[in-house]
């Protein structure tokens, strides 16, 4: 995914169908909200939980998209390229964790 390109569709998309982003705050809340949808259908259908009817359609790719949409208009707004972040987290996770992962037994 490139998400350099993702943020210019998600500016795009504010600037031509929404009025303005949301502010700061007002994103953080509709973030905790998106993952509190994915987290009741990952309990409910992966997890010890069952899961209610009128769940049943509910969309997880749907709901992780969401989770994306705000992660991005957050990133713009607040003025982060969200494509180098990530590339440096990747770096940094590969050489951090690729022996601890590779030796941890209970992924075996």
């Amino acid at each position: 995914m490139n998400i350099k390109n993702s943020q210019l569709e998600v500016d795009n998309w504010i600037k031509n169908h929404g009025v303005r982003y949301f502010n700061e705050l007002t994103n953080m809340a509709q973030l905790t909200e998106e993952v509190g949808e994915v987290a009741r259908i990952i309990a409910r259908r992966y997890g010890e939980q069952s899961e209610k009817e009128s769940d049943k359609n509910k969309d997880l790719g749907e709901e992780l998209a969401d989770v994306v949409f705000v992660v991005l208009c957050l990133a713009n707004q607040t003025g982060i390229d969200l494509q180098t972040a990530f590339d440096k987290k990747l770096d940094l996770k590969t050489s951090r964790d690729h022996d601890r992962h590779q030796s941890n037994e209970k992924l075996k």
